[in-house]
């Protein structure tokens, strides 16, 4: 079987019969993998500490045409990222990145991917409280960029007319964006962006960090994040039938935490 080895991260792991794990890899070279860790759970000379969740390493992958799941034979230079079960709010924030990443990501190298789930987990282990949900809500968008799918802000989604810098505009999902007066009048449902929270995607998806994000903004933003991303995920997927639970459960938090 053809090895692989590839930088990799580990964002989904459960055990499977008596001794192995089935192991969700985001990795540099060939985006998401389903792969098999066998004797996983006995080994700690192959594996170690290296399928915690969101663990980061070099993975050795033996794939197979048309088969389902990859054999994973080591995982090596790991780095731990313990300091994320550390809080509540990191914790669910690092589990909404890393469900997104699932969720839309693909076989197939995607660095741009890897670089922004990499950067998102590692902001997030440094923050605390409403800092870690700004984290989240900025890496999910960066990583909204990276898979091609970023809203448009500055223009309208539809008609490309630019809107005035302090502009209330109307977000669209299904126009993929904001639109201007114009085509809002001929567009049904839609949320209203005041130009404060326009300028706050626009600053996440470029890196630029916001201050003070208050409370009721980021509750208004975790919202307009969550059903960006599962308008777009019933796009994709016809049946409907996924959800983005851990997105859900990163939202409850941040407002039981308040």
């Amino acid at each position: 079987m053809p090895l692989l080895v590839s930088e990799a991260l580990v964002l989904h792991a459960f055990d499977y019969l008596e001794s192995s794990r089935i192991v969700r890899l985001l990795t540099r070279d060939a985006g998401i993998r389903s792969t098999l860790a066998k004797g996983a759970r006995k080994s700690q000379r192959r594996f170690g500490s290296g399928l915690d969740l969101f663990a980061q390493g070099t993975a050795f992958l033996h794939t197979k045409p048309g088969r389902e799941l990859d054999t994973l034979s080591g995982f090596e230079d790991v780095r731990t990222r313990t300091a994320l079960g550390e809080e509540l709010e990191r914790f669910t924030g690092a589990e909404a990145i890393a469900e997104i990443s699932l969720a839309f990501g693909r076989e197939g190298a995607d660095t741009q991917l890897f670089d922004a789930v990499v950067h998102a987990l590692e902001a997030l282990e440094t923050r605390s409280g409403a800092h870690a949900r700004e984290a989240t809500l900025a890496g999910a968008w960066q990583i909204v960029g990276a898979l091609g799918f970023g809203p448009a802000l500055a223009e309208c989604a539809e008609c490309d007319e630019l809107l005035e810098r302090e502009e209330v505009a109307l977000f669209s999902h299904a126009a993929g964006g904001v639109l201007c007066s114009r085509c809002a009048g001929l567009t049904a449902g839609g949320r209203k962006l005041p130009a404060p929270a326009r300028a706050a995607i626009a600053g996440w998806m470029t890196g630029d960090h916001v201050s003070d994000l208050g409370e009721a903004d980021a509750r208004a933003h975790q919202r307009l994040l969550r059903e960006f991303l599962g308008f777009h995920l019933h796009d994709v997927n016809a049946t409907g039938s996924r959800s983005l639970r851990a997105l859900d459960m990163w939202e409850r938090a941040g407002w039981s935490a308040a």
